[in-house]
């Protein structure tokens, strides 16, 4: 059973950057592939980018590629979202959530592991 805690949510002015954190604990960190999610007043839960557990490859979606960067520290247990030239259209809940298994996916129904999730809000 894994436990994931986000940190670093906040207010922000459109072009500045904030760096999410979500640190895990319970499980085998390094066998997990780490998802982030967002969701928006209203809205659907969406997939926002996906770190592989082993090579390290990345997915994003559209809407963030080129903006934000996902990492991991499996020294650490924690996976990283790097948001730069945020946008009001970024404002969200944002989660952290965990995938045991090979594949990566983009699918929130297949990430059984979840955050408490941190509120990001861009002004315009």
């Amino acid at each position: 059973q894994v436990q994931l805690v986000e940190s670093g949510g906040g207010l922000v002015q459109a072009g500045g950057s904030l760096r999410l954190s979500c640190a895990a604990s319970g499980g085998t960190f390094s066998m997990y592939n780490m998802g982030w999610f967002r969701q928006a007043p209203g809205k659907d839960r969406d997939f926002v980018a996906v770190i592989s557990r082993s090579t390290g490859n990345t997915y994003y979606s559209d809407s963030v590629k080129g903006r934000f960067t996902i990492s991991r520290d499996n020294a650490k247990n924690t996976v990283y979202l790097q948001m730069n030239s945020l946008k009001p259209d970024d404002t969200a809940v944002y989660y952290c959530a965990a995938r045991f298994g090979v594949n990566t996916r983009t699918t929130k129904s297949d990430y059984p592991y979840w955050g408490q999730g941190t509120q990001v809000t861009v002004s315009s």
